[in-house]
Protein backbone atom coordinates (compact mmCIF):
# COMPACT_ATOMS: atom_id res chain seq x y z
CA UNK A 1 0.00 0.00 0.00
CA UNK A 2 3.04 2.32 0.58
CA UNK A 3 3.79 2.15 -3.08
CA UNK A 4 0.26 3.03 -4.02
CA UNK A 5 0.19 5.75 -2.06
CA UNK A 6 3.34 7.21 -3.02
CA UNK A 7 2.36 6.40 -6.72
CA UNK A 8 -0.49 8.37 -6.25
CA UNK A 9 0.75 11.45 -4.01
CA UNK A 10 3.52 11.55 -7.26
CA UNK A 11 0.72 11.50 -10.01
CA UNK A 12 -1.17 14.05 -8.04
CA UNK A 13 2.00 16.42 -8.10
CA UNK A 14 2.88 15.55 -11.25
CA UNK A 15 -0.63 16.78 -12.48
CA UNK A 16 -0.44 20.10 -10.38
CA UNK A 17 3.06 21.03 -11.79
CA UNK A 18 2.25 20.64 -15.25
CA UNK A 19 -1.11 22.51 -14.87
CA UNK A 20 0.16 24.97 -12.75
CA UNK A 21 3.03 25.72 -15.02
CA UNK A 22 0.58 26.04 -17.97
CA UNK A 23 -0.48 29.01 -16.22
CA UNK A 24 2.31 30.53 -13.53
CA UNK A 25 5.08 29.99 -15.69
CA UNK A 26 3.22 31.67 -18.57
CA UNK A 27 2.73 34.90 -16.80
CA UNK A 28 6.26 34.89 -16.54
CA UNK A 29 6.96 35.04 -20.14
CA UNK A 30 8.50 38.29 -21.88
CA UNK A 31 6.00 40.27 -23.43
CA UNK A 32 5.57 40.82 -27.00
CA UNK A 33 7.45 43.52 -28.32
CA UNK A 34 4.77 45.58 -29.97
CA UNK A 35 1.46 46.37 -29.08
CA UNK A 36 -1.21 44.63 -31.62
CA UNK A 37 -3.82 47.75 -31.55
CA UNK A 38 -0.75 50.28 -31.67
CA UNK A 39 -1.75 50.28 -35.32
CA UNK A 40 -5.07 49.62 -37.33
CA UNK A 41 -5.40 47.68 -40.87
CA UNK A 42 -5.46 51.33 -42.39
CA UNK A 43 -2.20 52.03 -41.72
CA UNK A 44 -0.29 54.42 -43.68
CA UNK A 45 3.24 53.11 -43.08
CA UNK A 46 4.51 50.57 -41.19
CA UNK A 47 8.19 50.73 -39.58
CA UNK A 48 10.21 48.13 -40.94
CA UNK A 49 12.07 45.13 -39.04
CA UNK A 50 15.74 46.14 -37.83
CA UNK A 51 17.21 42.87 -38.18
CA UNK A 52 19.85 41.27 -36.11
CA UNK A 53 23.21 40.94 -37.33
CA UNK A 54 22.95 36.99 -37.60
CA UNK A 55 25.11 34.70 -40.18
CA UNK A 56 23.02 32.54 -41.91
CA UNK A 57 24.43 29.24 -43.25
CA UNK A 58 23.79 27.53 -46.72
CA UNK A 59 21.72 24.57 -45.96
CA UNK A 60 23.51 21.31 -46.01
CA UNK A 61 23.02 17.79 -45.00
CA UNK A 62 22.77 18.18 -41.18
CA UNK A 63 25.57 15.58 -40.59
CA UNK A 64 27.72 17.62 -42.93
CA UNK A 65 29.40 21.09 -42.29
CA UNK A 66 27.95 24.14 -43.14
CA UNK A 67 29.52 26.14 -46.54
CA UNK A 68 29.65 29.59 -47.48
CA UNK A 69 27.74 32.14 -44.59
CA UNK A 70 25.26 34.71 -46.00
CA UNK A 71 25.87 37.91 -44.09
CA UNK A 72 22.89 39.58 -42.98
CA UNK A 73 23.96 43.64 -41.67
CA UNK A 74 19.93 45.21 -42.12
CA UNK A 75 19.85 48.96 -41.16
CA UNK A 76 18.60 49.49 -38.18
CA UNK A 77 16.37 52.24 -39.16
CA UNK A 78 14.53 51.42 -42.61
CA UNK A 79 10.74 52.28 -43.17
CA UNK A 80 8.32 50.90 -45.78
CA UNK A 81 5.38 51.95 -46.99
CA UNK A 82 1.79 50.51 -47.66
CA UNK A 83 2.10 50.13 -51.77
CA UNK A 84 -0.61 47.26 -52.11
CA UNK A 85 -3.81 45.78 -50.51
CA UNK A 86 -4.98 42.16 -51.07
CA UNK A 87 -8.26 41.62 -49.76
CA UNK A 88 -10.82 38.50 -49.43
CA UNK A 89 -13.91 37.94 -47.26
CA UNK A 90 -11.48 37.31 -44.08
CA UNK A 91 -8.52 38.97 -44.47
CA UNK A 92 -6.65 42.07 -45.11
CA UNK A 93 -3.20 41.77 -46.10
CA UNK A 94 -0.91 44.72 -47.01
CA UNK A 95 2.56 45.16 -48.92
CA UNK A 96 4.52 47.44 -48.21
CA UNK A 97 7.61 49.41 -50.22
CA UNK A 98 10.29 46.92 -48.94
CA UNK A 99 8.66 43.58 -50.95
CA UNK A 100 6.98 42.19 -47.45
CA UNK A 101 3.71 41.62 -45.81
CA UNK A 102 3.89 44.41 -43.33
CA UNK A 103 0.41 43.56 -41.69
CA UNK A 104 -2.33 40.72 -42.11
CA UNK A 105 -5.69 41.35 -40.13
CA UNK A 106 -8.44 38.83 -39.81
CA UNK A 107 -12.20 40.22 -40.23
CA UNK A 108 -13.74 37.77 -38.98
CA UNK A 109 -15.75 37.74 -35.50
CA UNK A 110 -14.28 35.27 -33.75
CA UNK A 111 -10.73 36.98 -33.98
CA UNK A 112 -11.73 40.19 -32.64
CA UNK A 113 -9.38 41.36 -29.84
CA UNK A 114 -11.02 41.80 -25.99
CA UNK A 115 -11.53 45.18 -27.23
CA UNK A 116 -13.30 44.04 -29.91
CA UNK A 117 -10.86 45.41 -32.69
CA UNK A 118 -9.72 43.26 -35.68
CA UNK A 119 -7.31 41.12 -35.25
CA UNK A 120 -3.60 41.80 -36.31
CA UNK A 121 -0.72 39.21 -36.61
CA UNK A 122 2.43 41.18 -37.50
CA UNK A 123 4.29 42.82 -34.90
CA UNK A 124 5.33 46.41 -35.99
CA UNK A 125 8.88 45.89 -35.26
CA UNK A 126 9.72 42.35 -36.35
CA UNK A 127 10.95 40.60 -39.38
CA UNK A 128 8.12 40.73 -42.00
CA UNK A 129 7.39 37.18 -44.03
CA UNK A 130 8.59 37.84 -48.25
CA UNK A 131 11.45 39.71 -46.39
CA UNK A 132 15.19 38.74 -48.73
CA UNK A 133 18.53 38.86 -47.43
CA UNK A 134 20.80 38.79 -50.09
CA UNK A 135 24.92 37.15 -49.27
CA UNK A 136 26.72 40.07 -50.60
CA UNK A 137 26.88 42.97 -47.91
CA UNK A 138 26.83 45.93 -50.29
CA UNK A 139 23.66 44.02 -52.32
CA UNK A 140 21.74 43.74 -48.96
CA UNK A 141 22.10 47.18 -47.74
CA UNK A 142 20.80 48.67 -51.24
CA UNK A 143 17.60 46.04 -50.95
CA UNK A 144 17.08 47.69 -47.58
CA UNK A 145 17.28 51.37 -49.28
CA UNK A 146 15.36 50.66 -52.80
CA UNK A 147 11.66 50.34 -52.83
CA UNK A 148 9.60 47.75 -54.36
CA UNK A 149 6.95 48.73 -57.10
CA UNK A 150 3.70 47.40 -57.43
CA UNK A 151 1.54 46.19 -60.68
CA UNK A 152 -1.85 47.43 -58.84
CA UNK A 153 -2.53 48.54 -55.17
CA UNK A 154 -5.11 47.00 -54.74
CA UNK A 155 -6.84 42.94 -55.40
CA UNK A 156 -9.53 41.35 -54.43
CA UNK A 157 -9.40 37.43 -53.96
CA UNK A 158 -12.70 37.10 -52.38
CA UNK A 159 -14.39 35.29 -55.69
CA UNK A 160 -10.93 33.69 -56.95
CA UNK A 161 -7.42 34.02 -56.91
CA UNK A 162 -5.47 36.77 -58.35
CA UNK A 163 -1.88 38.24 -58.85
CA UNK A 164 -0.26 41.03 -58.14
CA UNK A 165 3.81 41.41 -59.36
CA UNK A 166 6.54 43.42 -57.43
CA UNK A 167 9.44 44.53 -58.59
CA UNK A 168 13.04 46.13 -57.36
CA UNK A 169 15.68 47.15 -59.35
CA UNK A 170 19.13 46.89 -57.67
CA UNK A 171 21.87 48.45 -59.57
CA UNK A 172 22.07 46.05 -62.63
CA UNK A 173 19.86 44.06 -61.45
CA UNK A 174 16.32 43.22 -61.24
CA UNK A 175 14.00 41.44 -58.59
CA UNK A 176 10.67 40.64 -59.25
CA UNK A 177 8.29 38.73 -57.01
CA UNK A 178 4.75 37.13 -58.47
CA UNK A 179 2.90 36.35 -56.19
CA UNK A 180 -0.68 34.93 -56.53
CA UNK A 181 -3.11 35.33 -53.31
CA UNK A 182 -6.12 32.96 -52.05
CA UNK A 183 -9.34 33.65 -50.62
CA UNK A 184 -8.21 30.46 -48.23
CA UNK A 185 -4.60 32.84 -46.72
CA UNK A 186 -2.28 30.79 -49.11
CA UNK A 187 -0.55 32.09 -51.95
CA UNK A 188 2.04 31.42 -54.72
CA UNK A 189 5.43 33.22 -54.81
CA UNK A 190 8.25 33.24 -57.54
CA UNK A 191 11.08 34.81 -57.62
CA UNK A 192 13.33 36.03 -60.75
CA UNK A 193 16.61 37.61 -60.27
CA UNK A 194 18.20 38.67 -63.25
CA UNK A 195 21.80 38.29 -61.66
CA UNK A 196 22.50 34.68 -60.02
CA UNK A 197 23.45 36.24 -56.54
CA UNK A 198 22.99 33.94 -53.05
CA UNK A 199 20.16 34.83 -51.41
CA UNK A 200 17.29 33.81 -48.59
CA UNK A 201 13.74 34.58 -48.02
CA UNK A 202 12.20 34.64 -44.54
CA UNK A 203 8.69 33.61 -43.25
CA UNK A 204 9.16 36.34 -41.02
CA UNK A 205 8.96 35.97 -36.94
CA UNK A 206 6.09 34.11 -35.83
CA UNK A 207 2.48 35.87 -35.58
CA UNK A 208 2.06 37.93 -31.86
CA UNK A 209 -1.45 37.92 -31.62
CA UNK A 210 -1.62 35.44 -28.99
CA UNK A 211 -1.67 37.62 -25.35
CA UNK A 212 -2.46 34.57 -23.53
CA UNK A 213 -0.17 33.48 -20.28
CA UNK A 214 -0.52 29.77 -20.90
CA UNK A 215 2.64 28.21 -21.00
CA UNK A 216 2.34 27.01 -24.93
CA UNK A 217 4.49 26.29 -27.74
CA UNK A 218 5.37 29.17 -29.65
CA UNK A 219 8.42 29.66 -32.43
CA UNK A 220 9.79 27.79 -35.18
CA UNK A 221 8.42 24.36 -37.16
CA UNK A 222 10.68 22.58 -40.04
CA UNK A 223 9.27 19.03 -41.54
CA UNK A 224 12.35 17.49 -42.96
CA UNK A 225 12.88 15.57 -45.90
CA UNK A 226 12.83 12.32 -43.47
CA UNK A 227 9.72 13.23 -42.19
CA UNK A 228 10.65 14.38 -38.94
CA UNK A 229 9.08 17.28 -37.26
CA UNK A 230 11.51 19.67 -35.31
CA UNK A 231 10.38 22.56 -32.91
CA UNK A 232 12.37 25.82 -32.28
CA UNK A 233 10.88 27.75 -29.13
CA UNK A 234 11.57 31.45 -28.38
CA UNK A 235 14.08 31.85 -26.65
CA UNK A 236 15.92 28.80 -27.10
CA UNK A 237 17.65 29.24 -30.08
CA UNK A 238 21.32 28.40 -29.95
CA UNK A 239 22.73 28.43 -33.39
CA UNK A 240 21.85 27.88 -37.14
CA UNK A 241 20.68 24.86 -38.12
CA UNK A 242 20.04 23.48 -41.31
CA UNK A 243 18.26 21.30 -43.19
CA UNK A 244 18.30 20.35 -46.90
CA UNK A 245 14.86 19.12 -48.85
CA UNK A 246 12.32 20.50 -45.99
CA UNK A 247 8.70 20.00 -47.19
CA UNK A 248 7.37 22.58 -44.35
CA UNK A 249 9.05 25.25 -42.50
CA UNK A 250 6.98 28.14 -40.55
CA UNK A 251 6.79 30.46 -37.80
CA UNK A 252 3.95 30.38 -35.22
CA UNK A 253 2.17 31.44 -31.90
CA UNK A 254 -0.98 29.57 -30.54
CA UNK A 255 -3.25 29.84 -33.47
CA UNK A 256 -1.33 31.55 -35.98
CA UNK A 257 1.24 30.80 -38.81
CA UNK A 258 3.30 32.54 -41.50
CA UNK A 259 4.90 29.36 -43.16
CA UNK A 260 6.73 28.29 -46.79
CA UNK A 261 5.93 24.83 -47.93
CA UNK A 262 7.25 22.66 -50.85
CA UNK A 263 5.67 19.08 -50.31
CA UNK A 264 7.18 17.59 -53.46
CA UNK A 265 10.52 19.07 -54.32
CA UNK A 266 11.24 20.49 -51.06
CA UNK A 267 13.32 24.11 -50.03
CA UNK A 268 16.26 24.58 -47.93
CA UNK A 269 15.87 25.21 -44.73
CA UNK A 270 18.05 27.32 -41.85
CA UNK A 271 16.57 28.60 -39.01
CA UNK A 272 18.59 31.22 -37.27
CA UNK A 273 18.56 32.84 -33.63
CA UNK A 274 17.65 36.61 -33.81
CA UNK A 275 18.96 38.90 -31.19
CA UNK A 276 16.05 37.35 -28.33
CA UNK A 277 17.39 33.69 -29.05
CA UNK A 278 13.67 33.50 -30.72
CA UNK A 279 13.96 31.38 -34.25
CA UNK A 280 14.13 32.85 -37.93
CA UNK A 281 13.15 30.91 -40.59
CA UNK A 282 14.88 31.51 -43.76
CA UNK A 283 14.65 29.47 -47.40
CA UNK A 284 17.32 29.50 -50.01
CA UNK A 285 16.16 30.95 -52.76
CA UNK A 286 17.72 31.17 -56.45
CA UNK A 287 17.40 33.06 -59.93
CA UNK A 288 14.37 31.17 -60.93
CA UNK A 289 12.89 30.21 -57.59
CA UNK A 290 9.42 29.27 -56.83
CA UNK A 291 7.66 27.94 -53.39
CA UNK A 292 4.22 28.29 -51.99
CA UNK A 293 3.09 30.32 -48.65
CA UNK A 294 0.54 31.07 -46.45
CA UNK A 295 -0.35 33.15 -43.33
CA UNK A 296 -3.41 32.93 -41.40
CA UNK A 297 -5.31 30.74 -38.53
CA UNK A 298 -4.26 27.52 -37.96
CA UNK A 299 -7.42 25.97 -39.15
CA UNK A 300 -7.29 21.95 -39.32
CA UNK A 301 -9.81 22.22 -42.23
CA UNK A 302 -8.60 24.96 -44.21
CA UNK A 303 -4.90 23.72 -44.23
CA UNK A 304 -6.10 20.19 -44.72
CA UNK A 305 -8.26 21.56 -48.07
CA UNK A 306 -4.81 23.54 -49.30
CA UNK A 307 -3.03 20.06 -48.74
CA UNK A 308 -3.22 17.77 -45.87
CA UNK A 309 0.65 17.89 -44.76
CA UNK A 310 -0.06 20.93 -43.70
CA UNK A 311 -2.16 19.83 -40.96
CA UNK A 312 1.19 18.85 -39.15
CA UNK A 313 2.05 22.81 -38.89
CA UNK A 314 -0.47 22.61 -35.62
CA UNK A 315 1.99 21.62 -33.08
CA UNK A 316 0.73 19.67 -29.31
CA UNK A 317 3.65 19.59 -27.88
CA UNK A 318 4.63 16.42 -26.01
CA UNK A 319 1.44 14.77 -26.52
CA UNK A 320 1.39 15.21 -29.97
CA UNK A 321 1.26 11.53 -31.00
CA UNK A 322 -2.19 11.25 -28.49
CA UNK A 323 -3.60 14.84 -29.52
CA UNK A 324 -3.51 14.50 -33.43
CA UNK A 325 -6.41 11.38 -33.03
CA UNK A 326 -7.99 13.23 -30.28
CA UNK A 327 -8.88 16.33 -32.32
CA UNK A 328 -9.80 14.11 -35.39
CA UNK A 329 -12.28 12.03 -33.44
CA UNK A 330 -13.61 15.15 -31.74
CA UNK A 331 -13.78 16.93 -35.28
CA UNK A 332 -15.81 13.98 -36.61
CA UNK A 333 -18.28 14.29 -33.73
CA UNK A 334 -18.45 17.73 -34.40
CA UNK A 335 -19.53 17.23 -38.04
CA UNK A 336 -22.39 15.33 -36.99
CA UNK A 337 -23.85 17.46 -33.86
CA UNK A 338 -22.54 20.93 -35.21
CA UNK A 339 -21.08 21.80 -31.74
CA UNK A 340 -17.78 21.58 -30.53
CA UNK A 341 -19.16 21.62 -26.77
CA UNK A 342 -21.29 18.64 -27.29
CA UNK A 343 -18.56 17.01 -28.99
CA UNK A 344 -16.26 17.48 -26.29
CA UNK A 345 -18.89 16.02 -23.95
CA UNK A 346 -19.61 13.07 -26.31
CA UNK A 347 -15.32 12.22 -26.53
CA UNK A 348 -15.59 12.36 -22.99
CA UNK A 349 -17.80 9.78 -22.93
CA UNK A 350 -16.92 7.91 -25.55
CA UNK A 351 -13.42 7.65 -23.60
CA UNK A 352 -14.78 6.75 -20.99
CA UNK A 353 -16.45 3.73 -22.58
CA UNK A 354 -13.26 2.72 -23.39
CA UNK A 355 -11.54 3.32 -20.58
CA UNK A 356 -14.14 0.99 -18.64
CA UNK A 357 -13.20 -2.38 -18.53
CA UNK A 358 -9.80 -1.33 -16.99
CA UNK A 359 -11.09 0.99 -14.74
CA UNK A 360 -13.83 -1.52 -13.19
CA UNK A 361 -11.48 -3.85 -12.27
CA UNK A 362 -9.42 -1.03 -10.68
CA UNK A 363 -11.83 0.56 -8.85
CA UNK A 364 -13.28 -3.30 -7.49
CA UNK A 365 -9.73 -3.18 -6.05
CA UNK A 366 -9.92 -0.40 -4.72
CA UNK A 367 -12.81 -1.54 -2.77
CA UNK A 368 -11.65 -4.53 -1.54
CA UNK A 369 -8.70 -3.13 -0.19
CA UNK A 370 -10.60 -0.78 1.79
CA UNK A 371 -12.24 -3.84 3.43
CA UNK A 372 -9.34 -5.01 4.07
CA UNK A 373 -7.55 -2.07 5.82
CA UNK A 374 -8.11 -2.93 9.13
CA UNK A 375 -6.59 -6.72 8.76
CA UNK A 376 -3.85 -5.06 6.95
CA UNK A 377 -3.11 -2.40 10.02
CA UNK A 378 -2.60 -5.65 12.15
CA UNK A 379 0.01 -7.29 9.81
CA UNK A 380 1.59 -4.26 10.06
CA UNK A 381 1.34 -3.80 13.78
CA UNK A 382 2.12 -7.64 13.83
CA UNK A 383 5.18 -7.39 11.32
CA UNK A 384 6.02 -3.81 11.38
CA UNK A 385 9.88 -4.59 13.02
CA UNK A 386 10.32 -7.14 9.78
CA UNK A 387 9.48 -5.86 6.71
CA UNK A 388 10.03 -8.84 4.43
CA UNK A 389 7.59 -11.17 6.77
CA UNK A 390 5.04 -8.05 6.53
CA UNK A 391 4.94 -7.67 2.58
CA UNK A 392 4.96 -11.59 2.49
CA UNK A 393 1.75 -11.76 4.86
CA UNK A 394 0.62 -8.48 2.78
CA UNK A 395 0.86 -10.50 -0.34
CA UNK A 396 -0.60 -13.57 0.72
CA UNK A 397 -3.85 -11.13 1.81
CA UNK A 398 -4.23 -9.99 -1.72
CA UNK A 399 -4.17 -13.34 -3.14
CA UNK A 400 -5.61 -15.01 -1.07
CA UNK A 401 -9.03 -11.87 -1.42
CA UNK A 402 -8.12 -11.47 -4.84
CA UNK A 403 -6.90 -7.82 -4.62
CA UNK A 404 -4.26 -5.86 -6.67
CA UNK A 405 -2.84 -3.28 -4.53
CA UNK A 406 -1.59 -1.34 -7.82
CA UNK A 407 -5.40 -1.66 -9.05
CA UNK A 408 -6.49 1.83 -7.46
CA UNK A 409 -3.65 3.77 -9.13
CA UNK A 410 -4.80 2.48 -12.37
CA UNK A 411 -7.94 4.71 -13.38
CA UNK A 412 -5.48 7.69 -12.62
CA UNK A 413 -2.62 6.18 -14.37
CA UNK A 414 -5.44 6.00 -17.33
CA UNK A 415 -6.67 9.40 -16.93
CA UNK A 416 -3.51 11.63 -16.99
CA UNK A 417 -2.42 11.33 -20.56
CA UNK A 418 -5.53 11.46 -21.66
CA UNK A 419 -6.22 14.50 -19.77
CA UNK A 420 -2.43 16.09 -20.64
CA UNK A 421 -3.54 14.89 -24.55
CA UNK A 422 -6.97 16.94 -24.35
CA UNK A 423 -5.42 19.54 -22.46
CA UNK A 424 -3.55 20.42 -25.28
CA UNK A 425 -5.72 19.82 -27.85
CA UNK A 426 -8.49 22.54 -26.65
CA UNK A 427 -5.37 25.02 -25.96
CA UNK A 428 -4.22 25.11 -29.37
CA UNK A 429 -7.47 23.84 -31.76
CA UNK A 430 -7.96 27.49 -33.46
CA UNK A 431 -11.89 25.82 -33.72
CA UNK A 432 -12.52 26.32 -30.58
CA UNK A 433 -12.41 30.50 -30.83
CA UNK A 434 -15.47 31.77 -31.07
CA UNK A 435 -16.84 28.71 -30.27
CA UNK A 436 -20.22 28.73 -28.42
CA UNK A 437 -21.45 25.96 -26.08
CA UNK A 438 -24.84 27.31 -23.85
CA UNK A 439 -26.29 30.51 -22.53
CA UNK A 440 -23.36 32.55 -21.38
CA UNK A 441 -20.38 30.39 -22.69
CA UNK A 442 -19.49 31.88 -26.26
CA UNK A 443 -16.19 30.79 -26.52
CA UNK A 444 -14.78 27.33 -25.73
CA UNK A 445 -11.16 29.05 -26.55
CA UNK A 446 -11.53 31.67 -23.38
CA UNK A 447 -12.38 31.35 -18.99
CA UNK A 448 -15.59 31.06 -18.04
CA UNK A 449 -16.54 34.31 -17.53
CA UNK A 450 -19.42 33.84 -14.56
CA UNK A 451 -16.68 30.64 -13.41
CA UNK A 452 -19.91 28.58 -12.85
CA UNK A 453 -17.76 25.54 -15.13
CA UNK A 454 -14.71 25.66 -12.39
CA UNK A 455 -17.08 26.15 -9.07
CA UNK A 456 -19.09 23.05 -10.84
CA UNK A 457 -16.25 20.77 -11.34
CA UNK A 458 -14.22 21.39 -8.11
CA UNK A 459 -17.57 20.51 -6.35
CA UNK A 460 -18.15 17.43 -8.40
CA UNK A 461 -14.55 16.24 -8.12
CA UNK A 462 -14.96 16.77 -4.20
CA UNK A 463 -17.92 14.72 -3.96
CA UNK A 464 -16.36 12.50 -6.00
CA UNK A 465 -13.77 11.82 -3.58
CA UNK A 466 -16.06 11.39 -1.13
CA UNK A 467 -17.73 8.17 -2.36
CA UNK A 468 -14.45 7.07 -3.36
CA UNK A 469 -12.80 4.41 -1.25
CA UNK A 470 -9.71 5.58 0.26
CA UNK A 471 -7.36 3.49 1.75
CA UNK A 472 -5.04 6.81 2.95
CA UNK A 473 -4.05 6.56 6.84
CA UNK A 474 -1.19 9.36 6.52
CA UNK A 475 -2.30 12.95 7.83
CA UNK A 476 0.06 14.82 5.26
CA UNK A 477 -1.03 12.53 1.81
CA UNK A 478 -4.54 13.27 3.36
CA UNK A 479 -4.81 17.09 3.50
CA UNK A 480 -3.33 16.70 0.03
CA UNK A 481 -6.23 14.63 -1.36
CA UNK A 482 -8.47 16.87 0.97
CA UNK A 483 -7.66 20.21 -0.47
CA UNK A 484 -6.64 18.78 -4.36
CA UNK A 485 -10.14 19.98 -5.36
CA UNK A 486 -10.01 23.31 -4.42
CA UNK A 487 -6.34 23.80 -5.74
CA UNK A 488 -7.64 22.18 -9.29
CA UNK A 489 -10.59 25.12 -9.30
CA UNK A 490 -8.24 27.74 -8.58
CA UNK A 491 -5.84 26.63 -11.17
CA UNK A 492 -9.33 25.82 -13.63
CA UNK A 493 -10.57 29.58 -13.19
CA UNK A 494 -8.72 30.99 -15.57
CA UNK A 495 -8.30 27.51 -18.18
CA UNK A 496 -10.24 27.79 -21.76
CA UNK A 497 -13.77 26.73 -20.70
CA UNK A 498 -13.56 23.78 -23.22
CA UNK A 499 -10.92 22.11 -21.50
CA UNK A 500 -12.93 22.85 -17.81
CA UNK A 501 -16.11 21.24 -19.16
CA UNK A 502 -14.20 18.29 -20.34
CA UNK A 503 -12.90 17.76 -16.85
CA UNK A 504 -16.33 18.35 -15.25
CA UNK A 505 -18.04 15.74 -17.79
CA UNK A 506 -15.33 13.29 -16.69
CA UNK A 507 -16.05 13.99 -13.14
CA UNK A 508 -19.50 13.55 -13.37
CA UNK A 509 -18.79 10.26 -15.38
CA UNK A 510 -16.70 9.02 -12.57
CA UNK A 511 -18.99 9.57 -10.06
CA UNK A 512 -22.10 7.55 -11.86
CA UNK A 513 -19.18 4.91 -12.90
CA UNK A 514 -18.09 5.05 -9.17
CA UNK A 515 -21.81 4.40 -7.98
CA UNK A 516 -22.12 1.71 -10.45
CA UNK A 517 -18.65 0.33 -9.08
CA UNK A 518 -20.28 0.58 -5.24
CA UNK A 519 -23.45 -0.69 -5.66
CA UNK A 520 -21.71 -4.22 -8.02
CA UNK A 521 -19.29 -4.96 -4.91
CA UNK A 522 -21.88 -4.75 -2.62
CA UNK A 523 -23.75 -7.84 -4.58
CA UNK A 524 -20.50 -9.11 -5.39
CA UNK A 525 -20.04 -9.36 -1.40
CA UNK A 526 -23.67 -10.50 -1.05
CA UNK A 527 -23.46 -13.19 -3.17
CA UNK A 528 -19.78 -14.25 -1.60
CA UNK A 529 -21.15 -14.30 1.38
CA UNK A 530 -24.15 -16.18 0.97
CA UNK A 531 -21.96 -18.95 -0.93
CA UNK A 532 -19.70 -19.23 2.35
CA UNK A 533 -22.91 -19.52 3.97
CA UNK A 534 -24.13 -21.88 1.71
CA UNK A 535 -20.79 -23.83 1.61
CA UNK A 536 -20.69 -23.52 5.67
CA UNK A 537 -24.26 -25.49 5.71
CA UNK A 538 -23.13 -28.28 3.47
CA UNK A 539 -20.17 -29.24 5.64
CA UNK A 540 -22.29 -29.52 8.67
Amino acid sequence: MDLQKRLIIALALSFLVFVGSSYFLGTMEPKNRNDQNATTATTATQSASPAPSTTLEQPQDKSKPAAASVQNNVPAATNGNIIATVTSATSVIQIDDLGRIAQVTLKEDKYRDEKGNELLLIGNSEVKPLEIRFGDAGINDEAFKSTYSASTSSIDVSNGPAALTLTQQLGSMTVTKEITFYADGHYDLKIKTTQDVPYFITTGHRPVADKSNYLIVRGALVKASDGIISTFEDGEVEGDEAFKGAFIASSFDRYYASFFYDTKSGMNVTVAKDKGDDPLVFIQGSSDFALHGYIGPKDHKILKSIDPMLTEVIEYGWFTFLSKPFFAIIAMIHAYVGNWGWAIILFTILVKLVLFPLSYKGMMSMQKLKDLAPRMKEIKEKYGKDPQKMNMKMMELYKKHGANPMGGCLPLLLQIPVFFALYRVLLNADEMQGAEWILWINDLAVMDPYFVLPILMGASMYFQQKITPSNITDPLQEKIFKWFPVIMTLFFVTFPSGLVLYWLTNNILSIAQQYYINIAYEKHKAMAKELAHSKAKDSE
